[in-house]
């Protein structure tokens, strides 16, 4: 690994890090598409490393953070929609990840995109403009 690459992989992490902790976003909108644009890293490649890195460890202190803050303001986190949310997400991504190994990889690529472009679309209420 270069030094150019530690730098790049540690700015990407950094970034990613951040946003997750700001906005609750990270692996999948930061850190898929950097390791693609910026690593030359193949879609099932980056995948697979964003949902290495979400592991406990990373997200336990902006979990916490998260958690005693909501309480404090009186809106505190579910801990039994967090249980059954992780759960489900678990399986899920057991399954997805199954999925995604035997698809083309610019099919991934595309697919991935699309559910971008449809988040941002939601999120800024395009949708209802037409």
């Amino acid at each position: 690994m270069t030094e150019q690459e530690i730098v790049i992989i540690l700015a990407i992490g950094l970034g990613a890090g951040i946003l997750s902790g700001l906005i609750g976003i990270g692996g999948g909108i930061v850190m898929v598409p950097a390791l693609v644009f910026f690593l030359n890293y193949e879609q099932h490649q980056a995948q697979g490393t964003s949902l290495a890195v979400l592991t406990l460890p990373v997200v336990i202190l902006g979990s916490l953070t998260y958690y005693q803050e909501c309480k404090k303001m009186g809106t505190p986190l579910d801990t039994r929609v967090i249980l059954l949310l992780a759960a489900t997400f678990i399986a899920g991504a057991y399954a997805g990840s199954h999925i995604a190994v035997k698809i083309d990889k610019l099919l991934l690529k595309k697919l991935f995109a699309i559910v971008l472009f449809y988040t941002a679309v939601k999120m800024l209420n395009w949708d209802t403009a037409l």
